[in-house]
């Protein structure tokens, strides 16, 4: 069935409105921590002919070469601006130089590194009006990880294993994207373990 490779991120988008951290600015629908409190949705790959892909794609994209880049001016922009907090633009800028983080791994290493772009899968199908609802949907969001491991089963499972944790053998962004207004925007998001990156996942 298509749905099974087409994000949950993608309903979530059009059962509420992102509220906006910003003229322009889209801010998470579904953050980690809401998604704690009640059993994790699963993870799935983004179906290859969803509008939404390419989309997303191109926004990892950008964000990929920010973040190789380690610096601040380029990738700030794409994660809110002057409305990144303090605290989460030191977390970003320690997670792209400790040496114990999974960004350090996945993006730094000498091999290859590849991504994933991944959303929520609903708990059951949607009809066909639910799925021409999130194909012509103006807010979604997904994740983009990257891992310079081999094999295709290393990636997250649920959001909360996308925290960024000590030993991941992948780096995870979430990338909110918006096509209200005149031109499409996109934030992206870089969740971390409570504790810092010096927490070992479970």
């Amino acid at each position: 069935m298509r749905f099974s490779s087409i994000a949950a991120a993608l309903i979530a988008a059009t059962a509420a409105p992102a509220a906006a951290t910003g003229v322009g600015t889209p801010q998470s629908l579904l953050a980690i921590e809401d998604e704690a409190a009640r059993s994790p949705a699963r993870l799935a790959p983004l179906a290859a002919d969803s509008v939404w892909t390419p989309r997303f794609a191109a926004a990892a994209d950008e964000l990929l070469r920010a973040l190789w880049s380690r610096d601040e001016a380029r990738w700030r922009p794409l994660m809110g601006g002057d409305w990144l907090a303090e605290a989460d633009r030191a977390s970003v800028e320690s997670l792209l130089r400790d040496r114990r983080s999974p960004f350090l791994h996945a993006l730094f290493s000498k091999g290859r590194t590849r991504s994933v772009l991944l959303g929520w899968q609903a708990g059951q199908a949607p009809s066909a009006t639910d799925i021409a609802a999130i194909e012509a949907g103006q807010e979604a969001e997904a994740l983009v990880c990257w891992s310079a491991t081999g094999g295709d089963d290393i990636w997250p499972t649920t959001a909360k294993d996308a925290d960024n944790a000590v030993g991941r053998p992948y780096a995870c962004a979430r990338i909110a994207y918006s096509i209200r207004g005149e031109a499409p925007t996109w934030r992206a998001f870089i969740e971390q373990a409570p504790g810092g990156s010096a927490r070992e996942p479970a």
